[in-house]
């Protein structure tokens, strides 16, 4: 079996080992318990391994030959990253920083989910049938993987948020 379209430089290959290293420690640290030294340190890694993730998701240019949909959401992506973490390192806005850290670090995983089924949907077919996609198709799996992630996220982040600002409101007067 051939995969070529998978991964087809070193770069794919570090993109393809940090997309999977920042699922696992962006999903862990999404189910623990926040602030503990486990949390904070499984942070660091998904940080990490985010921002390798994003240099890389910039470097490759071998779906379209040029500058494509997937750069502009690395670029999203990156903008959330950097807005979540901002709050954390420097405990600012002093009166909600715990829990914009924590709205931002949600969408960034959320949004690498929804990368990561987009990817799915996109390069599935073309393993079941060995065959180029056709862009209309393409932006069609695209889509639906992107909508269907992130619409899970939304229906779950906007039912669990005031338990969220309760637990962290408390947690960051304790903090202060």
């Amino acid at each position: 079996m051939n995969f070529d379209h998978i991964i087809s430089d070193n770069t794919g290959l570090t993109h393809l080992i940090v997309s999977i290293i920042a699922l696992l420690t962006g999903t862990l640290n999404l189910i623990l318990v926040k602030g503990s030294t486990l949390h904070k340190r499984i942070g660091r890694v998904y940080a990490s391994s985010m921002i390798v993730l994003l240099v890389t998701a910039l470097m490759m240019y071998n779906l379209f030959g040029t500058w494509g949909i997937f750069h502009w959401a690395a670029v999203i992506s990156t903008l959330t990253l950097i807005c979540g973490l901002f709050p954390i390192l420097t405990k600012r806005p002093t009166n909600n920083y715990v829990s914009l850290h924590f709205c931002f670090m949600y969408w960034s995983v959320i949004g690498l989910y929804g990368a990561f089924v987009s990817e799915l949907f996109v390069r599935l077919p073309k393993i079941i049938i060995e065959n180029s996609i056709p862009n209309s198709n393409f932006y069609i799996m695209m889509n639906i993987g992107i909508f269907l992630t992130m619409g899970f996220g939304a229906f779950f982040f906007i039912k669990q948020k005031p338990k969220w600002d309760k637990q962290f409101g408390q947690y960051q007067k304790s903090q202060i």
